[in-house]
């Protein structure tokens, strides 16, 4: 789904601060153009990292400085992952109650399920041990309970993107990656993300078809700015992009999703 800056102010009028309160709680080099703060504010920023999966060389370009960022709700694709990870090394599909979990993660950011399958997982020590077997390299999971304090990077996020997207060799129990159900699973779910966040790297593709994303956002107490973060799949005149965009610094939500789109369209271009 793409979303125009005009149409996303409108779709977050009515959900931004139930949306708000509840993500509190849970905790070659091109510029990227952001908004300037005002004198003492920090500044917005934002980094992209682009793979075209229907290209030649199979390495990503990055925009921006390749820098940690908070990743809020995108890493409930991460904790996803490394749930389906604990699945096959047992042997097994998910369990309903997991299903029952992963869904409105992923479809609806829902917070009390992330609580659920973080401990699950293990937390940041279950993230790591997935991570490690998914090739990231410079991601490190929040503290106790507070999944959306993760750090991470673009380029990491295009790991864990091609991890779910690309196509992957053989697995087997407790070492590779995803295997071909699991993949099918996430994509299937970031491909029927609720409406009212279809916003984010969306808006670089053409048109709905092919689409897959997951979105985060979290307002800092520190600093009352933003962390706005969209990562997914897009399709570009025939070619298919993950992209990955993490941004931080931002003064209102609204202004982070512009920054993200803006972002987003610039790198596919």
């Amino acid at each position: 789904m793409s979303s125009l800056p005009s149409r996303t102010a409108r779709t977050m009028a009515g959900a931004l601060a139930a949306s708000t309160a509840a993500l509190v709680c849970a905790g070659l080099l091109h510029p990227v153009p952001a908004a300037a703060a005002p004198s003492g504010q920090p500044s917005a920023h934002a980094t992209a990292a682009v793979l075209d999966l229907d290209g030649a060389g199979g390495t990503p370009v990055l925009h921006g400085e390749d820098r940690a960022y908070d990743t809020a709700s995108i890493v409930k694709v991460d904790i996803l992952a490394a749930l389906l990870l604990r699945a096959q090394d047992a042997g097994r599909q998910l369990t309903p109650w997991e299903r029952g979990r992963a869904e409105p993660m992923i479809r609806r950011s829902d917070n009390a399920a992330a609580d659920a399958l973080w401990r699950r997982i293990g937390r940041a020590p279950g993230l790591a041990a997935a991570n490690e077997r998914l090739g990231l390299t410079s991601t490190t999971g929040g503290p106790g309970g507070k999944w959306g304090l993760t750090r991470t990077t673009a380029s990491d996020q295009i790991r864990l993107l091609r991890a779910v997207f690309d196509t992957q060799g053989t697995v087997r129990a407790g070492s590779g990656g995803l295997d071909a159900r699991s993949r099918a699973y996430v994509r299937d779910l970031m491909s029927r993300v609720v409406p009212e966040q279809g916003w984010g790297v969306s808006a670089a593709g053409t048109g709905t078809s092919g689409q897959a994303l997951k979105n985060g956002w979290l307002e800092r107490n520190t600093t009352g700015r933003w962390d706005v973060n969209s990562v997914g799949r897009v399709t570009v005149k025939g070619h298919r992009y993950l992209v990955a965009v993490l941004s931080d610094g931002s003064a209102t939500m609204a202004d982070g999703v512009s920054l993200v789109e803006r972002t987003a369209r610039a790198a596919v271009s």
